[in-house]
C-alpha cells in the first residue's frame, strides 16, 4: 500500500493522465489485483497464468483491441510520468517506420549505476537501443571521457501488430540470462527506438523502493495541500 492506496492505483491514475492514452485497463491473471482494481474504480482484464512475461500477458489482451499503438506500463511504476508516457507514444506516432519505443534517463548516481536492480542500457546516435544490462554499462577505460550512463523506465509502447511478432518469438540466451525480457526483441535483430525523459522514476523492486516511494508520495502530498 502507497498512502493508504494499492500501488496499481496509483499507476493507474498516472497512466490516465497521458494525453495520448485513450483507455487504461490492468492486465492480470491474479483475482486479488482485479477486485482491488474494481474496487478503485478501474478496469481490470483477465488474462491467462501461463505467460512467462509481461509482453506474452499484454498481447493477449492487445488482440482485443482495435487501436493501433499499446503502451505497457509496468504495475510495479508508482512514479512513472505521464509525460514520459506520451512521449513513447510520439515517437512512434511520429516515426511510421518504428515499431517499438522506450524511455530513458540519465543516471547520476554512482550508487543507482553499479545497482543490479537498475537496468541500464546503451544506445546508438539515433537513440536506438544496442543493448540493456544489469550490469554498469558502459565501461569506461582510464583516461577517456566518460560517456552518459542511462537507466531504462519501465514501459514500452507497441505498434499492435508488432506485439503479437514479440510474443511468438522464442526466448533468448541473454533474455534468460539477465532477465530482461526486452532483449529478446534485440537478439531476434528488432530494433527498439528510444526517447530521453528529464524525469526518472522508482520501480519498486524491494522493500526499500517502496519505502522511498511512500516518502516521495507523502511529500508531494503535503506539498500539494499546502496554501
Amino acid at each position: 500500500m502507497i498512502d493508504g492506496r494499492p500501488m496499481i492505483a496509483h499507476v493507474y491514475d498516472r497512466a490516465r493522465e497521458a494525453r495520448l492514452v485513450d483507455a487504461v485497463l490492468v492486465a492480470t491473471d491474479s483475482n486479488e489485483i482485479a477486485r482491488a482494481v474494481d474496487a478503485f474504480g478501474g478496469t481490470a482484464v483477465m488474462t491467462s497464468d501461463r505467460h512467462a512475461s509481461g509482453t506474452d500477458r499484454l498481447a493477449e489482451v492487445s488482440a482485443h483491441l482495435t487501436g493501433d499503438i499499446v503502451v505497457n506500463v509496468q504495475g510495479d511504476e508508482p512514479l512513472i510520468s505521464p509525460v514520459v508516457i506520451d512521449a513513447v507514444v510520439e515517437r512512434l506516432l511520429g516515426h511510421s517506420t518504428e515499431a517499438m519505443s522506450t524511455a530513458r534517463c540519465r543516471i547520476d548516481d554512482e550508487a543507482d549505476f553499479m545497482n543490479p536492480a537498475v537496468v541500464k542500457l546503451v544506445v546508438d546516435a539515433d537513440g536506438r537501443a544496442l543493448y540493456f544490462s544489469r550490469a554498469p554499462i558502459p565501461f569506461t577505460r582510464t583516461g577517456h571521457e566518460v560517456p552518459t550512463a542511462w537507466k531504462h523506465l519501465g514501459l514500452y509502447a507497441y505498434r499492435r501488430a508488432f506485439l503479437a511478432t514479440v510474443a511468438a518469438l522464442a526466448p533468448t540466451p541473454l533474455e534468460r540470462a539477465e532477465g530482461l525480457e526486452q532483449l529478446r526483441v534485440l537478439e531476434h535483430g528488432f530494433p527498439i527506438s528510444t526517447v530521453e525523459a528529464t524525469t526518472d522514476t522508482i520501480g519498486v523492486d524491494t522493500p526499500e523502493d517502496l519505502e522511498r516511494v511512500r516518502k516521495l508520495v507523502e511529500t508531494s502530498s503535503v506539498s500539494r495541500a499546502q496554501p
